[in-house]
């Protein structure tokens, strides 16, 4: 299997750590992971580091996920690549925003390494 290399923005080092254990047993084996703690420290990674995917919390300080995706479009960075937003909101105006902001899906908290097999996979290539 070809290597992913995913970016995953929380500000939650543990909830990073859920997400990355979460990709690999919904069978990204070959994950490599670039982790964030806010979206500009994303965008920071965005300027040096080539990704496939990118997993982004919303609700986070500094700059939070919208703004985030925002940024990414804006300043022509990850082109292309999928962005797939979590979040524990259930609010259908957050998924609309982040759809209408470029997002290609979301996964709300907690979630299944089924959701995430059925969400993210597809979006690499590997459904």
């Amino acid at each position: 299997m070809s290597e992913i290399r995913a970016l995953i923005v929380d500000d939650s080092s543990v909830m990073r750590k859920i997400v990355e254990r979460t990709l690999r047993q919904a069978g990204l084996e070959s994950l490599v992971a670039h982790e964030a703690g806010s979206g500009s420290e994303a965008l920071e990674v965005l300027e040096v580091k080539p990704v496939d995917l990118i997993l982004s919390d919303i609700n986070m300080p500094l700059m939070d996920g919208l703004e985030f995706l925002r940024q990414i479009r804006a300043r022509n960075l990850a082109a292309g690549v999928p962005v797939v937003m979590i979040t524990t909101e259930s609010s259908e105006e957050h998924v609309k925003q982040a759809i209408q902001a470029g997002a290609r899906g979301y996964i709300r908290k907690p979630f299944t390494a089924q959701q995430v097999k059925d969400r993210v996979l597809p979006l690499v290539g590997k459904a």
